[in-house]
């Protein structure tokens, strides 16, 4: 997530949320790193003026304590408003290794 907040600070918007997309794959099975994803992507969103983004985050951070409480977590999804707040989505390969070597 640092490396996104680097890439906002020089206005690049697109790449920060990119980051963030991986960062809510590998961390939005831990409640504290899920909700922190999504504020961080409501500030990109917020950022670059994309009314679309910041309504689906505000929607997305409203679902987040539900989500955990359930257990409905879908699981490679990664967090924004372009995809579903529900489609498990496949796991980027590279992000997979981490996942399975945190795991040891």
């Amino acid at each position: 997530m640092s490396e996104a907040a680097r890439h906002l600070a020089t206005g690049d918007a697109k790449s920060a949320f990119a980051c963030l997309e991986r960062a809510h794959v590998l961390g939005q099975l831990d409640f504290v790193p899920h909700l922190r994803v999504h504020w961080r992507m409501l500030r990109v969103g917020w950022a670059a003026g994309d009314r679309r983004e910041v309504a689906g985050q505000l929607m997305r951070i409203a679902l987040v304590p539900v989500g955990h409480l359930v257990g409905r977590l879908p699981v490679g999804n990664t967090g924004g408003a372009n995809v579903s707040a529900f489609k498990p989505m496949a796991i980027p390969p590279d992000l997979e290794r981490l996942i399975e070597n945190c795991d040891r």
